[in-house]
């Protein structure tokens, strides 16, 4: 027996102990579609930082100039602190998820796809914030509610493959879990699509609110919205 032909007896024998212990192996295993995710944020929250350029400032005025660019600071670090939410969110739900299926890589592709364009309409809100035109503040805050909306589909729809697909799951429960679930990603696509309206219709401020309100509800119940943690009665 060569070496080669030992290795692929040893790969055979492991895969089928693997398999007879319930444990999923290769396009099956989860732990291959986390560090795939893992590489996509990772690249995405880096690329946040590229959007942030020196001014274009005369000799004298460097210290006005960055002092200018406030709205990409603020865009960077709303940017940073949404995809990091994201991320959050897709490490507490697979570790729910045993094993993955055709069906559930596709969804997974659909949720790192959405969050890619996140940066594209916080720049543009951005740019048009710093320049005072409330046309361009109304298409911005329109173009990034639009955005969030399918960023929240494309969770919605997670969801109800995982609520619909109880044998990926780890335990027989977590399909009532997503289930309820989908309300989370509901919540959110309505609460966009009402900011992105409000925003172009009435004042673009109001949308902001909302997009600042959005991350933080979604990380405050990163875990479910039967899992907060109670308050405890005073004594």
């Amino acid at each position: 027996m060569t070496v080669d032909d030992f290795q692929r007896q040893g790969s055979t024998s492991t895969a089928g102990d693997d398999r007879s212990a319930g444990r999923a192996v290769g396009w099956e295993d989860p732990t291959r579609a986390i560090a795939f995710s893992d590489g996509v944020l990772a690249i995405i929250i880096t690329l946040l930082v590229l959007e942030l350029r020196p001014p274009d400032a005369e000799s004298g005025q460097l210290l006005a100039g960055l002092l200018n660019q406030w709205p990409s600071y603020l865009a960077y670090i709303a940017s940073y602190l949404y995809v990091g939410v994201v991320w959050t969110n897709h490490k507490a739900v697979f570790r729910h998820i045993r094993r993955m299926d055709t069906g559930l890589h596709w969804v997974n592709l659909a949720v790192l796809f959405t969050t890619g364009l996140l940066p594209f309409p916080t720049a543009i809100m951005a740019e048009a914030i710093g320049g005072g035109n409330l046309s361009d503040e109304q298409t911005a805050v329109g173009l990034y509610a639009l955005i969030g909306t399918f960023l929240c589909v494309s969770w919605l729809l997670f969801f109800h493959y995982l609520s619909r697909h109880p044998e990926v799951l780890q335990d027989k429960d977590d399909d009532v879990f997503f289930a309820s679930e989908r309300l989370r990603a509901l919540v959110g696509a309505a609460l966009y699509a009402i900011a992105g309206v409000l925003g172009y219709l009435v004042a673009p401020g109001l949308a902001l609110a909302i997009f600042i309100a959005l991350p933080i509800f979604y990380a405050i119940t990163s875990e479910g919205l039967d899992r907060l943690p109670a308050r405890k009665p005073r004594a």
